[in-house]
């Protein structure tokens, strides 16, 4: 667990520093200008799936499980501690993360992190301080559903990457028919191009729920904010014609029920649109003659299953 409180003193002053990585170079020849990078001396911050931090980012929780001897960041999350809910979780999706060992109706029986599970172990954070955190009291009579954010079906490579998308922190109040009729479509397509190896080499995932004023739908009655709108923001990266090459898309949700099958053409949007409508700033540390274009447009037909 890595916990980052940003302050905006020190983030001003880490600003000077350039993300350094493979993405954020492309492997490739080029102008490697970032104009909006995020500072890389702040761990996981210059990982492509890292929104841009900024003035109205909370804490970030980053939960690792240690997977064939590897330490391996499972997701990370931005956490508001005096709303209790995320502003975003953040992924990828890779050969090692895309893998299929576990099921989710292996819990019943299963013991993991200290206790023998009946089923879902729904559990607050463990590394989000009591107080501070979402709990299981704050769903209870809400009539709404503990909705995931990174869902337990994209975390099914080892038993703790999946319990750890049961922690509160990456759930979100979901009316029931949204969540298991119409959300959840998304969220099958979008796990379809993560385990396709031919579509990504790593595709690049940030889920949320808004809790801005004026983009809550109502809250709880031990108040939590519930989001009037869900969004997705996707980055695929493929290495094609001797190097990396990017395509994205967007994806804003309001929150109300569809009746299932749900036309997901109909929520795409692009990347710029979507930042405009969240005020986040994605896929911030591309290069900016990546992420200018990237960001502008979207080729639905180059997102199959659409």
């Amino acid at each position: 667990m890595k916990r980052i409180a940003i302050l905006s003193g020190l983030l001003t002053a880490a600003l000077i520093f350039t993300a350094c990585n493979d993405d954020s170079s492309d492997g490739a020849s080029g102008d490697t200008t970032n104009q909006n990078a995020n500072p890389s001396v702040i761990p996981n911050a210059a990982n492509l799936e890292m929104p841009r931090l900024d003035d109205q980012t909370g804490d970030i929780y980053s939960h690792y499980v240690t997977y064939n001897g590897t330490r391996v960041l499972n997701y990370t999350v931005d956490w508001h501690k005096e709303k209790k809910h995320s502003r975003w979780v953040a992924f990828i999706f890779t050969n090692t993360t895309a893998g299929t060992s576990w099921n989710r109706n292996n819990w019943k029986g299963t013991e993991w992190n200290g206790t023998v599970w009946e089923g879902d172990p729904f559990q607050a954070d463990p590394d989000i301080p009591a107080g501070e955190r979402t709990e299981l009291e704050d769903y209870r009579g809400s009539s709404y559903n503990r909705g995931h954010l990174c869902a337990s079906a994209d975390r099914l490579f080892s038993k703790d990457a999946n319990g750890q998308t049961f922690y509160l922190s990456n759930m979100s109040p979901q009316m029931g028919r949204f969540n298991q009729d119409d959300w959840v479509d998304l969220e099958g397509q979008v796990q379809n191009w993560g385990r396709n190896s031919s579509f990504r080499d790593t595709l690049f995932v940030v889920k949320g729920g808004t809790i801005l004023d004026g983009q809550i739908k109502a809250y709880t009655r031990s108040g939590m904010p519930v989001p009037k709108y869900y969004f997705m923001a996707l980055l695929c990266k493929k290495y094609a014609g001797g190097q990396n090459t990017y395509k994205a898309i967007g994806f804003w949700v309001e929150h109300k029920s569809y009746g299932g099958n749900p036309d997901l053409r109909s929520w795409a949007v692009s990347i710029d649109e979507l930042e405009e409508k969240t005020g986040i700033d994605f896929f911030c540390n591309l290069p900016d003659r990546i992420e200018t274009p990237v960001e502008q447009t979207y080729n639905i037909e180059s997102w199959n299953g659409l």
